[in-house]
Parts: C-alpha cells; sequence; structure tokens
C-alpha cells in the first residue's frame, strides 16, 4: 500500500496513528506530497479525483481516500477493534471523530487564510469564524472528556489528533484555561507511541 501524505497534515497523521495503533504501520510505503488549494499534483490527481490527502494505493491499483475511510479499511484489515461495531459505543466514537474532523476542517482553513491565501484577499471574520468553530469543539469535547476514560478508539484518536494540530498551528489560542478536564486527559493520551512518533514538528 502506498499513501500519498503530508505530515503536517492532521487527517494524515490520523492514519498514521491508526496504522500504528493496528500494528500494520511497516506494512504501507509514504510519498510525501507538497499541496496546497491551487497547486495539484498530477499522480495523486490520477487515482484520487479531489486531489486531497491522504490517499491510499492499494496492491490491487484502487485507491481509497478520505480519512474516515482509509482509517476503517486498515481497521478492518487488521482486525484493529478502533471502530466499534455496534450499539452506543459505535455512535459514541464516530460522534467524536466527526466532531474531531470539523474541528481539523476549521483549523485548516484558518491556517490557509492566514498562510496560504494572499494578504490583500484575506478576510479575518471568515478567518475568525473558523476559530470559533475550534472553540465550540473544544467546549463539547470539555464536557464529554469526562466519560473518554481510558477508552482507545477512533473518536479518542481522531480527538487527540485533533488537539495536537491546533497546538501546531494555533497554540496561541490556549485552549487549555477553558478546558482543564480535557487538558488532563490529553497530557496522558498523547503519550501513546503512535502519537508520539507522528507528531509534526
Amino acid at each position: 500500500m502506498k499513501l500519498y501524505y503530508n505530515p503536517a497534515s492532521p487527517f494524515v497523521r490520523k492514519v498514521l496513528v491508526v496504522a500504528a495503533e493496528c500494528g500494520i504501520a511497516d506494512q504501507i510505503e509514504k510519498e510525501e506530497i507538497a499541496l496546497t488549494p491551487v497547486n495539484s499534483h498530477a499522480p495523486l490527481n490520477s487515482e484520487n479525483p479531489l486531489g486531497k490527502i491522504p490517499s491510499l494505493l492499494l496492491a490491487n491499483n484502487e485507491s481509497l481516500y478520505d480519512s474516515r475511510v482509509i482509517c476503517e479499511y486498515i481497521d478492518a484489515l487488521a482486525d484493529g477493534g478502533l471502530f466499534p461495531p455496534n450499539g452506543s459505543a459505535r455512535w459514541t466514537a464516530l460522534r467524536r471523530q466527526a466532531t474531531a474532523d470539523g474541528f481539523c476542517d476549521a483549523a485548516v482553513l484558518v491556517r490557509y487564510e492566514g498562510f496560504v491565501r494572499p494578504s490583500e484577499k484575506q478576510w479575518p471574520d471568515w478567518a475568525e469564524a473558523q476559530l470559533k468553530k475550534c472553540r465550540r469543539a473544544i467546549d463539547v469535547l470539555e464536557k464529554d472528556s469526562a466519560s473518554f476514560g481510558d477508552t482507545v478508539d477512533i473518536g479518542t484518536l481522531s480527538v487527540a489528533v485533533a488537539l495536537g494540530y491546533f497546538d501546531f498551528r494555533n497554540d496561541e489560542e490556549a485552549w487549555r484555561n477553558n478546558a482543564p478536564n480535557l487538558a488532563k486527559w490529553y497530557e496522558g493520551f498523547a503519550l501513546r507511541p503512535s502519537l508520539v512518533k507522528t507528531q509534526p514538528v
């Protein structure tokens, strides 16, 4: 399997974390590429019409894309158990993943607005609206964190990746000041080897 990736992407990191948790990280060949919203990559486009990362090329030359699809494929391939099969545990994990993915979407858009879009075309109010989404997500996760416990699944892993990305790109937000319980959970959870090894620099 070959993964088109960039180590700064939180969605790529989620895939790498899941692969590590499932014990198959060494089965994935990685090809690092640089992308912006206006800078495409021809080989990637031929396999993923959306031209986005992560994108996973399988041995049979089929492609999987979107981190949620790739993560579930890896988990099924390795019988990793990161996706609860049914019941409330499944819906809780998927809801947490959706919250974390939306958090990352908004944080990435803030990054694009401030560092990719030409300064004369930047829209501060739009960027602030994206940050408000991040803050609301943190508020929800702060309340939810009391029930995280020892759970290691696609939900909690996605939350950890989202918080790591926010630290990486938006550390000035100092989110821990308003989310002490979430911060305490994250401090311990972030020590998992899968997260330590994939931390962007």
